[in-house]
């Protein structure tokens, strides 16, 4: 299965880079001009996930295997990037292949770092170019599809979706700030590939003095609404965490949490994205093994199996199901099947967020 693409996009000097670095591991040059990073990085990150922890050392695996997210971070856009500005188009292409955009937005000043300070407008910055990018790209395609539509009367439904995105476009808002809108048809956009049809997750990067300052909640939840999200933006002090990542797990958890970082960046990131992507976590558990898989949400039991290997879902016959944090009060996979907590689902059950799963399957 394809791994989810979280694409990094921000102004020059937002930290976007320095994320990267704290998120995959990585060693990206970050230096304090615009353009120190001219081309696109990409790099995994495996997703820490506490209950995939308990399981694991419940049945003393031998191995932990958690999910994992693609990070790429694309270089900074500028004002007129939709016009080629900068790196513009050539970026503006490669957002277009991930599958939900982090905006990151810097709020703190620094002698040495140009740039705007006000996460608020540089969300705004940003959106617009994208807009801008997507009218161009929607009108592009609304010509073609009129055209088809003289000799194919059955378009006109789907011309009337594409006319009310270029008119929510036209007025400089993007698309995914109107998920209610029951004129537009979003799984009819996600196949135009257009950037603000994407889900989005915002990260508002800011200085170790403004760590626990309350006064910029209010800035969080104004960029959620913008998003179009009832989440908040994720207030994250990038360099920190940039700094604790190059140390060990053990060390890097200290770290974090002397310094009032909790779990750090990634959980948060992953936990966000996945859930802007549609997606959930279902676990195996054993003593070879315990991991984390993603799935679809609102899948059911087989396709759960599919993800897994495709023969499972071929062959799928049941599955013995029982939530994580059930399993864990209980203390053992057999414990649970010998007082009989183990669920026995077939081919209609929907898999819930934290199911441990055991698949019985012929091919």
């Amino acid at each position: 299965m394809a791994l989810e693409r979280l694409g990094l996009v921000g102004l020059p000097n937002s930290g976007k880079s320095a994320l990267f670095n704290a998120l995959t591991g990585a060693q990206v040059v970050v230096a304090p001009h615009p353009f120190s990073t001219t081309e696109t990085q990409v790099g995994s990150a495996s997703v820490p996930d506490a209950r995939l922890d308990q399981l694991s050392t419940m049945s003393s695996s031998k191995k932990t295997v958690y999910s994992t997210v693609e990070m790429v971070d694309i270089a900074a856009l500028v004002a007129g990037a939709s016009a080629g500005e900068g790196l513009g188009n050539r970026f503006l292409a490669q957002i277009r292949e991930v599958d939900a955009i982090c905006y990151v937005l810097r709020t703190f000043e620094n002698p040495q770092i140009v740039g705007t300070t006000n996460p608020i407008e540089a969300l705004a910055e940003l959106e617009l170019e994208l807009v801008i990018a997507d009218a161009d790209s929607l009108q592009n395609q609304l010509d073609r599809r009129k055209r088809a539509a003289k000799s194919d009367k059955s378009l006109d439904k789907e011309i009337a979706y594409y006319e009310r995105a270029l008119k929510v476009l036209s007025e400089g808002t993007p698309l995914y700030r109107c998920r209610d809108d029951k004129e537009l048809d979003f799984a009819l956009l996600k196949g135009l590939f257009l950037l603000t049809a994407k889900p989005s997750v915002a990260i508002v990067n800011i200085s170790e003095d403004q760590i626990g300052d309350e006064s910029l909640a209010q800035q969080s939840k104004e960029i959620g609404k913008m998003l179009g999200s009832d989440s908040e933006a994720i207030m994250v002090c990038v360099q920190l965490e940039s700094e604790a990542s190059q140390l060990d797990p053990e060390a890097r958890k200290e770290v974090l949490e002397g310094l009032g970082l909790g779990e750090g960046v990634l959980p948060r990131v992953a936990r966000e994205t996945l859930s802007a992507v549609g997606r959930e976590t279902f676990f195996t558990t054993g003593d070879k093994e315990s991991r984390a898989w993603t799935y679809r949400k609102g899948a059911k039991a087989p396709e759960c199996a599919g993800v897994i290997h495709s023969d499972l879902q071929r062959g799928f016959i049941r599955a013995e199901v029982i939530h994580w944090d059930e399993l864990i009060e209980i203390g053992s996979w057999s414990k649970a099947k010998t007082v009989g907590k183990l669920r026995v689902e077939g081919k209609d059950y929907q898999v819930v967020d934290g199911d441990v799963l055991e698949i019985r399957f012929n091919v």
